[in-house]
């Protein structure tokens, strides 16, 4: 099989002076702007005001237990445990999925680096996998063909021939809120008994095949960064539709404290990452406002994409037509290599105050992760060199609404 590393062949080359010209256009006069930041619009200012007048400002209060029930509400899981941030959240679901030290966790290479530090903070290793072109995310395809190739079963459970090492589970990480592959994905899962943990940080109001990202998998993560689509300042929450490990995602991530009204036991090793009740609140207002956030930043979307048709060598990452996606940050993609356009473009736009970026460094070029286990990785380096972000935020959206 082939894998594509060019969207377009024999692709014109990008158009960069042209490519900016249409950002100033889409975002209009204002400068700088920023390429993605909060929009507080709501009741975020009352809320976080009834935290500091009656004193319920750290993790015990009423607002945390509502944003778990306003979550659940939302994504339709059975559970959400709120906690401190996303990568403490991921960290513990791959707990809950039974990841020990020394096991091997497969998650693409093309992925923020919390990604990989949580596989790290379980003393796991990391094993990066390759992306494919529509959806940015791991491809399942390649993964089974690999997995085939330098696995072996034993007892029920998938080994690497090379290393020895077990390997648990698989992190699909659902890039810029654009979902997985998640029908190709869960056959593999299957075939070679990995537990999946979704890496949903991104996709808050994504939807594959009409259900929540985050569902599918055993358990799952998201994010309330400033830089999200809804934000609680800092902070994350586990995803969970299993009856056992949504009340022991609660208690692992408060201390593992058995409840009593004065005494202090612990019945496990736990961890401090219970979500404050003042970002809490903050994230309530954030949530009523979620569906208008999400109705802006796709009419975003739709002017970018009808903005760059005219411009040569480049276009706007879409989604998938069985999926829905929160497009919590727009992507250029290059039609073929060329990291010094790509660099050209970044440099132009933000010396003209349009926050754009690159994706991020692929994790198996950073010094900490280099000697980790990877497949070929060819489309995910050829992605690494035609990404470029650009602003992503709401309230950028009321222009064409």
């Amino acid at each position: 099989m082939t894998y594509t590393t060019s969207r377009v062949p024999n692709a014109p080359a990008l158009d960069v002076s042209n490519a900016v010209e249409v950002l100033k256009e889409v975002l209009g006069p204002r400068s700088p702007v920023a390429l993605h930041v909060p929009m507080f619009s709501g009741n975020e200012w009352t809320y976080v005001k009834e935290c500091i007048d009656t004193g319920w400002v750290s993790s015990v209060g009423t607002f945390v237990d509502r944003f778990e029930k306003m979550l659940i509400e939302f994504t339709g899981a059975k559970y959400a445990i709120a906690t401190v941030n996303g990568t403490a959240a991921l960290h513990v679901c791959l707990l809950l999925a039974g990841v020990k030290p020394d096991d091997e966790v497969l998650l693409p290479a093309l992925t923020f680096v919390a990604t990989t530090n949580a596989v790290n903070y379980c003393h796991a290793v990391p094993h990066f996998v390759d992306s494919e072109e529509s959806t940015l995310g791991l491809d399942p395809e390649k993964l089974s063909e690999y997995l085939a190739d330098i696995s072996v079963m034993r007892a029920g459970e998938c080994f690497n021939k090379r290393t020895g090492r077990r390997i648990r589970a698989v992190v699909p990480m659902h890039t810029f809120g654009h979902p997985v592959d998640m029908d190709g994905l869960v056959p593999v899962c299957e075939r070679f008994r990995l537990v999946m943990v979704e890496d949903a940080a991104e996709s808050l109001g994504s939807y594959y095949r009409g259900q929540h990202t985050g569902n599918l998998g055993l358990v799952s993560s998201l994010s309330f960064n400033g830089n999200k689509t809804v934000t609680t300042g800092g902070g994350g929450a586990i995803l969970t539709n299993d009856p056992t490990l949504g009340p022991l995602a609660k208690h692992l991530t408060t201390t593992a404290r058995i409840p009593h009204k004065w005494s202090f036991k612990h019945d496990r090793v736990g961890y401090n990452y219970r979500m404050p009740n003042i970002n809490a609140a903050l994230g309530c207002a954030q949530l009523e406002q979620l569906p208008r956030f999400l109705s802006l930043k796709r009419a975003l979307t739709s002017r970018y994409v009808e903005a760059f048709k005219p411009v040569l060598g480049v276009g706007v990452f879409q989604e998938r037509a069985d999926c829905r996606s929160n497009y919590w940050l727009n992507a250029l993609v290059l039609d073929r290599d060329d990291i010094e356009a790509r660099d050209r473009l970044l440099e132009m736009s933000n010396e003209k105050g349009i926050g754009t970026r690159p994706v991020w460094t692929l994790s198996h070029r950073l010094p900490m992760y280099s000697d980790c286990p990877a497949m070929d990785l060819g489309v995910a380096e050829s992605l690494e060199r035609r990404i470029i972000n650009i602003p992503s935020s709401a309230e950028l959206g009321t222009r064409y609404v």
